[in-house]
């Protein structure tokens, strides 16, 4: 449902509780309940004398905690304290304020605390308050404090004091938090050096200008998921349109930025795992089991048998006839990609982990099912912006190209160095950690020096690290490139290797990108205009339909129509970012999952406030830190 719902029932619901009659008995005018904006600061002054919080109607995530907040103290000053009364205030007030209007109920004053009989009269209903605010855990507050204090004759109950207390927090730490900034801590190498595991940051929300939320009802302080229940924090019966609101300035190349994850619009719920997410790429999930289904389709062994029988008639030996089946089946699989990628999802949809039924038996017998999430409810992710709107970019040996030159290096960027052991023998990785801080994670998400190859080294370095052990050791690094197959135009990729294109965005057959070399493309602008083709729609599947909204069909014969119609161009509704991890061997980044539209974007990482490591401890000299 539409913000502008809620937004009209806030609008209109003094006249449907009937407030102009119940003004003149709280001593105010009727006249002042006409008044659109005014009549909520005069029902704040005369109830609760903070006529102020009125202008908290206008935020959404709190507009309707504060409506029915201005409604149970309302209907409290004339009477009406017990719990279904307050039940009723929170949720459908309007038979209470009929009858305040059509009745001779005075307006009382505030509650005496001295007076016993008041303090009884009201005392469920702060029960009800306390625990909507925070269920269970706020009684516990108030319990634990209790123990080592007295309720005092004449103050407020320890239910009540509290109540409010929490109400409050909760709504300013919500408004904080949505539209000025808010904590997040690093859970991955994605940015190492720049950021490590076990740092907490600020993100300011300001500097591009703070998302109104899409999804404003939900429960406070967490982003999708209530820790250890592993249920939706959110629900989507109230539900807005991307809007931003002015903020100090725009996404710059080379910000550090927060963002909501392009690929988390689908997620596979696994009770295993932290918040119950799964990886978190469900269309890389359903991709690798395309494959499984293929492999393993009763269907397929058929075919491959019947291939392999049919080739050793023709003389081929068996060597050769299973080369040739298998080379044949992958074409096949190629061709009818959409059929077992359909399998795919119908498996997941059923609540069955992907992969071998054999190899999980460790596993609960389902998952959580799949989860469907709004924008501003996918998970926050943390990358470099060496992108925005319009740019052109490739990457080649690893090295970003923007508009033709080498784009910005950042101090602590780390690129991956392959070292032949036969050219330098290294020490232990204790001593190199000692010598030039390489580490080691001992979970295994950061290794800087690894040496388990029998072959050669691979050192994970910054440029200074890389210059020294270089100086050191006397010894020239080569770049370690990810195996690409040729893309000389005589060269004829087989199917496998077509295959392996998958796994790098744009998630096409046809289209050979790696982590480290990376074709040319353009970063798409918001009003621009391109020509579309069956060539170069693969860029743009997923900016057309999921981000954008459309409906896309892709013919055999090379023509494509949106929305039903034929089209040769597409004009971009949003801007998009091309971001990018600073450890760029350990990233999933756009270079997997593609672009980062504007609605997306949530702010600019800028302060390192505390950093602990899980092997090293707290590190002291990154406390404070500014990010660059």
């Amino acid at each position: 449902m539409s913000f502008i719902y809620f937004y009209l029932l806030i609008l209109l619901h003094p006249y449907i509780a009937l407030w102009p009659k119940s003004f003149t008995k709280a001593g105010r005018k009727s006249w002042e309940a006409l008044i659109p904006g005014y009549n909520y600061y005069v029902a704040f002054k005369i109830t609760i004398d903070k006529p102020f919080w009125s202008l908290l109607l206008l935020f959404p995530g709190v507009h309707l905690v504060m409506l029915a907040s201005i409604n149970v103290s309302y209907i409290r000053r004339f009477g009406f304290f017990s719990f279904t009364d307050t039940l009723q205030g929170i949720f459908f007030p309007y038979l209470i304020f009929a009858k305040i209007a059509n009745s001779e109920l005075p307006f009382l004053n505030e509650t005496n605390w001295s007076n016993s009989r008041e303090i009884e009269m009201r005392k469920w209903g702060d029960h009800i308050v306390l625990f909507l605010s925070v269920p269970v855990l706020g009684h516990l507050i108030a319990l634990a404090f209790g123990m080592f204090s007295r309720e005092k004759p004449g103050v407020k109950s320890r239910i009540k004091e509290w109540g409010d207390s929490i109400l409050f927090a909760l709504v300013a730490a919500s408004i904080i938090r949505t539209y000025v900034f808010e904590p997040f801590q690093i859970p991955t190498g994605s940015m190492e050096k720049t950021l490590l595991v076990g740092d907490f940051l600020f993100v300011n929300k300001l500097a591009y200008g703070s998302k109104v939320p899409v999804t404003p009802l939900s429960y406070p302080l967490v982003h999708n998921t209530i820790p250890w229940i592993n249920i939706k924090s959110y629900t989507t019966l109230e539900k807005g349109i991307y809007t931003r609101l002015p903020g100090f300035g725009k996404v710059n190349r080379n910000d550090v930025v927060v963002f909501n994850y392009p690929s988390g619009d689908t997620a596979v719920f696994d009770p295993r795992m932290p918040d119950g997410l799964m990886g978190h790429d469900y269309h890389g999930i359903i991709n690798n089991e395309a494959f499984y289904q293929f492999r393993n389709s009763p269907e397929i062994g058929n075919k491959f048998q019947n291939l392999i029988a049919e080739l050793k008639k023709r003389g081929e030996t068996e060597q050769r006839a299973d080369s040739i089946a298998n080379s044949e089946l992958l074409k096949y699989y190629i061709e009818s990609h959409s059929k077992w990628k359909q399998l795919a999802r119908q498996k997941l949809a059923r609540g069955e982990f992907p992969g071998d039924p054999d190899m999980t038996g460790t596993l609960p017998e389902k998952h959580g099912g799949l989860v469907f999430r709004p924008v501003d409810k996918r998970e926050n992710y943390i990358k470099r912006c060496v992108g925005i709107p319009g740019d052109k970019m490739k990457v080649e040996a690893s090295i970003l190209y923007v508009n033709g030159k080498k784009a910005f290096v950042s101090e602590n960027q780390c690129l991956q160095y392959k070292v032949p052991k036969k050219s330098v023998l290294f020490p232990t990785a204790t001593e190199m950690y000692e010598r030039y801080k390489l580490e080691n994670d001992p979970n295994g998400s950061r290794t800087d020096f690894d040496e388990q190859n029998t072959d050669f080294y691979l050192l994970t370095l910054t440029k200074s690290e890389k210059r020294l052990i270089e100086k050191d050791f006397k010894i020239k690094m080569e770049i370690y490139r990810t195996p690409r197959y040729s893309v000389g135009p005589e060269y004829i990729p087989n199917a496998m290797e077509l295959i392996e294109n998958a796994s790098v965005f744009p998630k096409d057959f046809f289209i050979n990108n790696t982590t480290t070399d990376f074709q040319e493309f353009q970063v798409p602008a918001k009003g621009q205009t391109i020509i579309i083709s069956k060539d170069n729609i693969a860029w743009y599947r997923r900016i057309i339909t999921a981000y954008e909204g459309h409906k896309l069909e892709e013919r055999k014969d090379g023509s494509i129509l949106i929305d039903g119609k034929k089209v040769t161009s597409y004009t971009f509704s949003m801007n998009y970012y091309w971001l990018m991890g600073d450890n760029r061997y350990n990233s999933a980044d756009s270079r997997i999952w593609g672009f980062v539209p504007e609605d997306h974007v949530v702010g600019r990482a800028s302060l390192v406030w505390f950093s602990k490591s899980s092997y090293l401890g707290i590190r002291v000299e990154r406390i404070f830190k500014f990010i660059h």
